[in-house]
């Protein structure tokens, strides 16, 4: 009987473990594949690139990740700007940081960047986007969180042939693996198994009933 019990435990244990991610819901990921396809006036550079924009909700964090290269100009700035009218399409003002994200790398076609930004602060972000969204960092994260949800925010990176932007994609989120939730689903399993498993024997004695374990 100790051996179940220690076996139960274990199940227990494994499906808390495995849920444990599921229950720290405060980061958001969003992504968007960079072209200048998507640009708000298209062009035909030969430019690419993908962002990750991570938003811890809890920490007031946000962490963004850029890969690019092909660009026909060299870098000048990179945002994040929020909120077009309707999602997927059109333009909307700076967000982020300006002149561009610091230590965005400049001056080249091709380069990789990342770097947390704390939101509770002025400096994370445009003066004029705080000023339109409330007057304080803590509305602006909200009103740049309501816009990501709404697939109304986008990246792009701005060069010297292309002021305007050469590249952009508008940041859509990520869905949670599925694969996750069929471990979940695997230790719930396991736990119902281990609990028939820890029933008694019947009782032999007339009229009596088996008792669950721990009852």
């Amino acid at each position: 009987m100790m051996h179940r019990q220690a076996g139960f435990q274990w199940v227990v244990a494994g499906m808390l473990a495995l849920s444990a991610p599921l229950a720290q819901a405060e980061l958001v990921i969003y992504s968007a594949t960079l072209s200048g396809a998507a640009e708000a006036s298209p062009n035909a550079s030969t430019g690419f690139g993908t962002a990750r924009v991570t938003i811890d909700t809890l920490a007031h964090s946000m962490l963004v990740d850029v890969i690019f290269g092909g660009l026909l100009g060299n870098t000048t700035a990179s945002h994040i700007h929020c909120c077009t009218p309707v999602p997927n399409t059109s333009t909307a003002g700076v967000a982020t940081q300006v002149p561009n994200f610091s230590g965005f790398p400049l001056g080249v076609t091709s380069g990789t960047y990342s770097n947390t930004f704390d939101l509770t602060l002025a400096s994370s972000w445009n003066p004029t986007f705080i000023t339109n969204h409330g007057g304080t960092p803590a509305l602006a994260e909200l009103d740049l969180m309501t816009g990501l949800a709404g697939e109304q925010a986008y990246l792009n990176i701005h060069t010297n042939l292309f002021p305007g932007g050469e590249i952009r994609g508008f940041l859509v989120r990520e869905v949670a693996e599925p694969g996750s939730l069929a471990l979940v689903g695997l230790a719930v399993g396991g736990l119902m198994h281990a609990r028939r498993r820890l029933r008694l024997p019947p009782d032999p004695r007339p009229g009596a009933s088996a008792v669950p374990a721990g009852a």
